[in-house]
């Protein structure tokens, strides 16, 4: 691929902006070597600003999201681009969330620009794990976790049972509950249907993946052996 395409389609600008880095010296190749727009030099080669480039197609960010934040641009207020450098939000492919978390909701966030891998980790027939840290308004009675893992729960308005899901009891009003679905709002639905309420909601984990000790609001790029811990 032309240098000038490379550079524009990892979100760095338009072809035109890449063609004035280009004039301007802060396009280079690892050896110094100023490139010319229609060159093909390897992506492992570039230099922008003297730092190589962001990962090419494939890429896979793990954020740790904030509360008030939210996963599309078309929601009101702060987006979680806002938190990625702005290139990411112009890439082709676009980067975008791996599912949603709401406003209120923190922690573990991947985006992507592989859309296979996307519809993978989404997809119900994946049951892949998914991990959340909740505090509720009243204390956990006790019968709950047999009731989330009788895979018979149905939430209101639906008809279909829910799959099995494991409950943790952490505290009097704190547990970790891990399903293998994805339905709208489902673990606050899920606690809801108990005859509790959601105070406070993080995932902490992905299929084998977790936040580790990236603090919240730093994003991160993943590497090979961290998405296959996703996907399994």
């Amino acid at each position: 691929m032309r240098v000038v395409r490379l550079v524009a389609n990892l979100g760095y600008g338009s072809q035109k902006e890449v063609r004035s880095m280009l004039r301007a010296g802060r396009l280079t190749c690892a050896d110094g070597r100023i490139p010319g727009p229609d060159d093909r030099v390897a992506h492992g080669d570039i230099r922008v600003d003297g730092v190589p480039l962001d990962p090419p197609p494939g890429l896979v960010l793990m954020l740790n999201k904030p509360a008030g934040y939210t996963c599309s641009s078309a929601d009101p207020g702060r987006v979680v681009y806002e938190l990625l450098p702005p290139r990411f939000a112009r890439r082709n492919p676009v980067v975008a969330p791996v599912g949603r978390l709401d406003r209120d909701t923190t922690g573990l966030l991947l985006l992507t620009d592989d859309g296979p891998l996307l519809h993978r980790i989404t997809s119900p027939r994946s049951h892949i794990a998914k991990t959340y840290e909740v505090t509720l308004a009243d204390p956990l009675s006790g019968g709950e976790a047999a009731i989330f893992a009788a895979g018979t729960l149905v939430l209101r308005s639906e008809s279909t049972p829910l799959a099995p899901a494991e409950l943790q009891v952490l505290g009097p009003k704190q547990a970790r509950l891990t399903i293998r679905e994805g339905r709208y709002h489902q673990v606050k639905r899920m606690f809801a249907a108990v005859g509790n309420r959601v105070e406070s909601l993080h995932r902490a984990g992905i299929g084998g993946l977790t936040l580790g000790q990236l603090p919240q609001g730093q994003w991160r790029s993943l590497s090979e052996e961290e998405i296959a811990a996703v996907t399994g």
